[in-house]
């Protein structure tokens, strides 16, 4: 059987092995003379790596300015600009903000000679964002010296993750739409006819169902959508003992809804999937509501498409108020300014972002928390083996605040069941991922028991249920939920 490595949350994080080394950083003191050198993507992979190691992130607004220049060049000359105060949505109008944003202007039209076109590709007035295209290492230089601009970042950059040839980037990341055949010890069955994942025990959910199914409590997703082929994360998502819910599907990326890649599918089964009569799995929270955005192809966020549509996808679940929870088994292994942004915009809004640490087969001895679920305003989770150590792909370190236990010592392929992409099929699937949906059900649970409390309190209950509370694990935060505990 195909054995299927979900990435960074499924992410298989293949880093080109270069030859080359940046030997030589060309900093933005020297003359442009001297620094107009595109820089190769060999070399700029390699500065990537460099910086990943050294601080566990890159923040290209630091970088010599040959190398952002370099890197925006290779991504066809698209480059994203975040300015004004972080986290402040209060105003967005100020006068500060609009002059910073009239300076970037002034600086295109005279670096990038332009008249009267406009250089702007996109724009968010909320989160104070801009794309532009450019062309000159100046334009990069002069932005790097403007004061209140809180990022510049090559928005089109995707040649880190590679194959053998630098033009060639790995693309479906985490993505499987095959059945699974599952373990019959891997599940047991309950009332009426539906499948207990055997990872629901070691948690007490089962139990928590006498106190909570989730009902009243809205989730969103953002992932890679729903399938059509799925009835029960559709026209059957009231089946069963899971009833009077509701579903909403909406895509921000290629204006579709539809999953082509499986991994969205997998994560909202696990989320909401209905407490059946039809022998399928359930998921945690079988009486929650959904709502999920189509934001992503895959599960890695390395195109500019995808890290627009995810922005905009949070920036919409952030204004519905009906949702509470918003779950991200996506992400990337360096920030990205115009999802950071959208992220602290939710959380002001008082949602709880619930994000996967990572997973992967490359990253997982030097790398820890991935983007976003390394900021503050996420709750970032990973997923561990019966054993209590982390599963053979996932992430781990001082950043995490949960872990779900969800793969067998002794066979790595035994991870969750979950529907399958069609209604006909099981999935089992495993990684941080399927830790993070697990989750976000587990705080619709917590949740469902008093929809007037506020996030923190949800959060503060979850951590009380910790195995570690109340201390906190330097690399698996309060580790596993007792729902239960959690709900009463």
């Amino acid at each position: 059987m195909k054995k299927i490595k979900f990435i960074l949350i499924g992410l298989i994080l293949v880093v080109s092995c270069t030859k080359e080394e940046v030997n030589e950083v060309i900093t933005n003191d020297s003359s442009i003379e001297e620094s107009q050198k595109l820089l190769s993507i060999a070399e700029i992979n390699s500065y990537i790596k460099q910086q990943l190691k050294k601080d566990n992130d890159l923040l290209w607004m630091e970088a010599p300015a040959n190398v952002l220049w370099s890197a925006v060049i290779h991504g066809n000359g698209y480059l994203s600009i975040g300015y004004g105060k972080e986290g402040d949505f209060s105003d967005r109008k100020s006068p500060e903000s609009s002059k910073t944003k009239g300076n970037i202007l002034d600086i295109l039209k005279s670096k990038e000679a332009l008249t009267k076109s406009n250089p702007i590709t996109d724009e968010q007035e909320v989160l104070q964002y801009i794309e532009v295209k450019v062309s000159n290492l100046e334009t990069i230089i002069a932005l790097q010296n403007t004061n209140n601009i809180r990022y510049l970042e090559p928005s089109s950059y995707v040649y880190f993750l590679n194959t053998d040839n630098d033009d060639q980037v790995q693309k479906n990341f985490g993505c499987a739409r095959d059945g699974r055949t599952v373990n019959p010890d891997d599940y047991r069955v309950t009332t009426p006819n539906s499948w207990i994942p055997w990872t629901f025990d070691i948690h007490n959910i089962p139990s928590a169902w006498q106190y909570s199914t989730g009902t009243g409590i809205t989730v969103g997703i953002i992932d890679s959508g729903i399938s059509d082929s799925q009835k029960f994360l559709g026209s059957d998502f009231n089946d069963g003992v899971s009833t009077g819910r509701t579903i909403q599907k909406f895509g921000t990326f290629d204006g579709s809804v539809v999953d082509d890649c499986g991994h969205g599918t997998a994560m909202s089964a696990a989320i909401a999937g209905p407490r059946n009569d039809d022998a399928m799995p359930i998921g945690v929270a079988y009486n929650c509501n959904l709502v999920s955005y189509r934001g992503t192809g895959d599960v890695l966020l390395e195109s500019r498409k995808e890290r627009k549509s995810v922005s905009e996808a949070l920036m919409e679940l952030a204004d519905n108020p009906d949702v509470k929870i918003i779950s991200m088994s996506i992400g990337w292994v360096w920030t990205v300014g115009n999802i950071k942004d959208a992220v602290k915009y939710a959380y002001s809004k008082g949602k709880m972002i619930i994000a996967a640490g990572g997973t992967s087969t490359t990253f997982t001895n030097w790398y820890a928390v991935i983007f976003p679920a390394s900021m503050t305003e996420t709750v970032a989770v990973t997923g561990i083996k019966e054993n209590g150590k982390r599963c053979n792909i996932c992430h781990d370190g001082k950043k995490i605040d949960f872990t779900v236990m969800m793969q067998r010592d002794d066979d790595s392929d035994r991870t969750m069941p979950v529907l399958g992409y069609r209604s006909d099929v099981r999935n089992v699937v495993g990684g941080s991922s399927i830790a993070t949906a697990t989750t976000a059900g587990i705080a619709a649970l917590v949740w469902a028991t008093n929809p007037n409390m506020s996030r923190e309190q949800v959060l503060e209950k979850m951590q009380r249920a910790g195995e570690y509370y109340p201390d906190r694990n330097n690399r698996y935060g309060y580790g596993k939920i007792d729902v239960l505990k959690a709900v009463q």
